[in-house]
């Protein structure tokens, strides 16, 4: 492993000596190596230029690039979990609670517990139902679909919730077929930790911890009976820690030729 970035010799030093980092730290002030990597960013200006995109390659073990993942600006970057729990969601995840609610039970995830500005996070609920009930997929006309909702909040930015493909249920006493979600399944959600100047200065030496506040809202309909609408109240911690200083670049081995990319 090694780190590189077009920083001086003179400034990689002093960080790795402040940081106590012994593996190879590398200056490459023209970013020709970022270049050869294809994840110089371009469009980058005054002191963001000659940065690379922040992201990660996914190699398999015959050396193919299989996925990436890589973000447009320099502050945005995922962690190594939220990528692992986008490549295994089995694996990538954290447990932050489980309740019983009507007709079902929720269990709260998070790919991390902790992040700084720029940090993106995965917020997820895994929803688990009993045999022969299901809910309602966003989309459905007449009922009250399931719906992860996040209360906003100046420390982080939302994007749209993501939800698993649905089936379509034939319900033969109304003759209709409907998309529904049966058994169990996820929902995630992926936020931005604020950037503004103002919330990083905030923070202070030691950062702060917020609660994430939402609800999941749902109906739940078996055989015979479709129940009333509900929506229960979720809540995650994230703790937020200052900016570091000063970055390095980590990069894995050189890249295959292009024709052996699969993205």
């Amino acid at each position: 492993m090694a780190a590189i970035s077009y920083d001086s010799v003179e400034i990689l030093k002093y960080f790795a000596d402040k940081h106590k980092i012994t593996f190879p730290m590398l200056a490459d002030p023209d970013s020709k190596i970022l270049a050869d990597y294809r994840v110089l960013n371009t469009e980058a200006v005054d002191q963001y230029k000659g940065m690379a995109r922040p992201g990660y390659f996914f190699i398999g073990t015959n050396g193919i690039i299989r996925e990436k993942f890589f973000e447009a600006r320099y502050r945005e970057r995922l962690s190594g979990n939220n990528v692992i729990g986008k490549l295994f969601p089995e694996l990538g995840a954290e447990v932050t609670g489980t309740f019983e609610a009507p007709h079902l039970r929720v269990v709260l995830e998070q790919s991390d517990s902790s992040g700084i500005p720029g940090s993106l996070i995965t917020l997820g609920a895994e929803i688990r139902l009993p045999p022969d009930v299901h809910v309602y997929a966003p989309g459905t006309k007449g009922y009250k679909p399931v719906q992860l909702v996040i209360a906003p909040s100046p420390a982080m930015e939302l994007r749209a919730a993501v939800y698993p493909h649905p089936t379509i249920l034939y319900l033969p006493a109304i003759n209709e077929r409907v998309p529904v979600f049966e058994g169990s399944f996820h929902i995630r959600e992926d936020i931005k930790v604020n950037t503004a100047a103002s919330f990083a200065s905030s923070l202070g030496t030691d950062g702060k911890t917020f609660t994430i506040a939402g609800k999941l809202e749902y109906q739940a309909c078996d055989q015979t009976t479709c129940y009333l609408p509900n929506a229960v109240p979720v809540q995650w911690q994230l703790q937020v820690f200052p900016l570091p200083g000063m970055g390095a670049f980590i990069i894995p081995p050189p890249v295959p030729s292009p024709t052996r990319i699969m993205v």
